[in-house]
C-alpha cells in the first residue's frame, strides 16, 4: 500500500505490529508509530514492503499495471498548483461539502506511477481501499487530500521533495496518483506536552531499574497485568524536549499488544498499572530504544491508559523479557 513516509513514522515505540498482524506470521514487530490503522491503511508496518505507500516502501506483489494517464508525464496547464509545487486537477466532482484536515483518518481508492507510466501500488488493483491518518503519509498527500470533498476524484502530481525524497527502494522522481476520496473522520489534535515532560517530578515513583512514574487517574481495576499477558492501551509518546513522536489517541484507536514484546520501559511500566488508570512513565534510554538508529533517542515519557489486560493465546511467540520491542516503524 502507498503511502508511509513518516507514519509516524515512523518511529515510534512499542512493538504492536506482530499482535495486529499475527495471523500473517510475522515474526519481527515494529513499534507503535502513528497510527491503530485498519488492515488496508498504507502503513510502513502493515506492509512493510509497499512503496507506493506513503507509510513505507514499495508492494511486492506484481498485479496488472492499471493503464497510465495520458499526462503522467507532466502536469498540464490548467492543473492547479500550490506553492509548494504540488500539482492537482479534479478528474469528477464529490459530493461533500467539507475537506478533511491534517488531523483526518481517511479511506481512498488510489493508483500511483512514475512519469514514465510504470504503475507501482494501486488500491483499485487489489479491491481495497486504504485507510490511514493523514498526517502520517509523505507531504503531497497530507497536502493534496485537503484539497477534495468526499466523494471527488482527483490527480495529483507529486514532486519527489514532497514524496520520497530519494529515499533508497522507494519509487523516485515524481509521482503521479488518481485518488478517490471515499470517506474521512476527524481525529482528535495531538496533546499538549506535559509541563514535566523534561524530567520526573520529586514526588515521582521509581524503580530500582531508573524508571520513574506518577498516577495521573487511578484505575477501578485490582490486578496488574503480567509481562505474559496482552494488553490494550491508549498512548502518546514525547521526547523530554516536548516533542510528540507517537499517538494511538490521535490515530482514534488504541493499540493492543504482547507486554513482553515492547522495549523494557514499557514491560516493566505497565506492570504497575491496573484496568482504568492513567499514568505517566518517564523511561531512561537503557529502557528505551538504547539509541537504536531510527528510533527516538534520549529519555522518552509516555501517557498510558490501561483499557484491558487480556491472556496471551497458545502458541504466541515470544521474546525474550526485556527485548526493547520492534525497530522504529509504525505499530500499526
Amino acid at each position: 500500500m502507498i503511502i508511509g513516509a513518516v507514519i509516524v513514522a515512523a518511529v515510534a515505540v512499542v512493538g504492536l505490529w506482530w499482535w495486529n498482524n499475527r495471523d500473517a506470521g510475522a515474526e519481527e514487530l515494529t513499534t507503535l508509530d502513528t497510527e491503530e490503522v485498519t488492515e488496508e491503511t498504507p502503513t510502513a508496518a502493515a506492509d512493510p514492503a509497499s512503496p507506493s505507500n506513503p507509510f513505507g516502501l514499495p508492494q511486492r506483489e506484481e498485479p496488472a499495471g492499471i493503464p497510465a494517464p495520458p499526462d503522467v508525464a507532466a502536469p498540464p496547464e490548467n492543473a492547479q498548483r500550490t506553492e509548494s509545487g504540488l500539482a492537482s486537477r479534479v478528474l469528477e466532482p464529490g459530493d461533500g461539502a467539507e475537506h478533511p484536515t491534517a488531523n483526518a483518518r481517511v479511506t481512498v481508492h488510489y493508483t500511483g506511477w512514475t512519469t514514465d507510466g510504470e504503475m507501482f501500488d494501486s488500491s483499485q488493483r487489489r479491491g481495497r481501499p486504504a485507510t490511514f491518518p493523514l498526517n502520517g503519509v509523505i507531504p503531497g498527500w497530507t497536502e493534496g487530500v485537503q484539497l477534495m470533498v468526499t466523494g471527488e476524484k482527483r490527480r495529483f502530481w507529486i514532486p519527489e521533495n514532497l514524496a520520497y525524497a530519494g529515499r533508497p527502494g522507494a519509487p523516485q522522481g515524481m509521482l503521479v496518483f488518481d485518488v478517490e476520496l471515499l470517506e474521512f473522520e476527524e481525529l482528535p489534535p495531538p496533546p499538549e506536552a506535559p509541563s514535566d515532560v523534561a524530567a520526573p517530578p520529586a514526588n515521582a515513583q521509581r524503580t530500582e531499574s531508573g524508571l520513574a512514574s506518577r498516577v495521573l487517574e487511578r484505575g477501578t481495576g485490582s490486578e496488574h497485568p503480567e509481562a505474559t499477558n496482552v494488553v490494550r492501551v491508549h498512548y502518546t509518546g514525547w521526547t523530554t524536549d516536548g516533542e510528540m513522536f507517537d499517538s494511538s489517541v490521535t490515530r482514534g484507536e488504541p493499540v493492543t499488544f504482547p507486554l513482553n514484546r515492547v522495549i523494557p520501559g514499557w514491560t516493566e511500566g505497565v506492570q504497575l498499572m491496573v484496568v482504568g488508570e492513567k499514568r505517566r512513565l518517564w523511561i531512561p534510554e537503557d529502557l528505551a530504544y538504547q539509541g537504536r538508529p531510527g528510533a527516538p533517542a534520549g529519555m522518552l515519557v509516555f501517557d498510558v491508559e490501561l483499557l484491558e489486560i487480556l491472556e496471551a493465546p497458545p502458541g504466541m511467540p515470544g521474546m525474550p523479557p526485556g527485548h526493547p520491542g520492534g525497530g522504529g516503524g509504525s505499530p500499526h
